[in-house]
């Protein structure tokens, strides 16, 4: 779709001078209703990952979108999820058409069909993705792409200035735990892919399975890997 220039640079200046929220969750959802009403998509949404690099729904401008989080959330497969796990954009056409995530159609809402999202990057690493939604099949372009990172540095730079300002709201305290775990799993993800040769979805999955075996948290299971205490 055609991009209007001044609109995302007006925009985009607007949310990074705006005084400080009292809710980091209030200023997420304003950022997240702009990219929406900005660009005319019939839906936006945020979602960020747990300790378990599983990515949870968080924010969404309909209900439409909030069935595409809470779908991938509950089958762990999607067009957002690989945005996050792959650190790359990555759009589908079609997500009810779309055979790369066989479990997600049937429990996507019917208005549900091109989709593209874009990582959320915090400490070196992807915490979430930014996602967009259309009501027809379509073919996204790179000005699609261009203006979803535009947004998605907003996104970064708020929840960095929340945590690093200390806010004490359950959601700055949420990031603050999955940032805080994630940046141990990824160093025992990459301990074992040179240990045993993994990929990253191998080795994880290889911490996954131990936790669940053992009723344990991923995260122990990690440190323990790396021979080393839970904070």
């Amino acid at each position: 779709m055609h991009i209007d220039e001044e609109a995302l640079l007006a925009s985009l200046k607007r949310l990074r001078h705006e005084g400080p929220d009292p809710s980091i969750g209030d200023h997420l959802a304003r950022i997240v209703q702009a990219v929406d009403d900005i660009f005319g998509y019939d839906g936006a949404g945020l979602m960020f990952a747990d300790e378990t690099r599983t990515l949870r729904y968080l924010i969404a401008t309909d209900e439409p979108g909030r069935s595409l989080e809470r779908a991938q959330e509950e089958v762990g497969q999607g067009p957002c999820m690989d945005a996050y796990l792959h650190d790359t954009a990555i759009t589908t056409a079609d997500a009810q058409a779309d055979t790369r995530w066989p479990l997600l159609a049937a429990l996507l809402h019917p208005r549900v069909h091109a989709v593209a999202g874009v990582p959320v990057r915090l400490a070196g690493g992807p915490v979430g993705s930014l996602n967009v939604y259309r009501a027809e099949p379509i073919e996204w372009d790179a000005t699609d792409i261009q203006a979803l990172h535009s947004y998605s540095k907003i996104i970064e730079q708020v929840v960095a200035s929340a945590l690093a300002a200390e806010e004490h709201g359950a959601l700055a305290k949420q990031l603050q735990y999955a940032l805080d775990y994630r940046v141990l799993i990824e160093r025992a993800i990459g301990f074992l892919m040179g240990r045993l040769s993994f990929t990253a979805d191998e080795a994880f999955t290889a911490l996954r399975k131990r936790a669940r075996d053992n009723r344990r948290r991923i995260v122990d299971v990690a440190a323990e890997v790396l021979g080393q205490q839970t904070p």
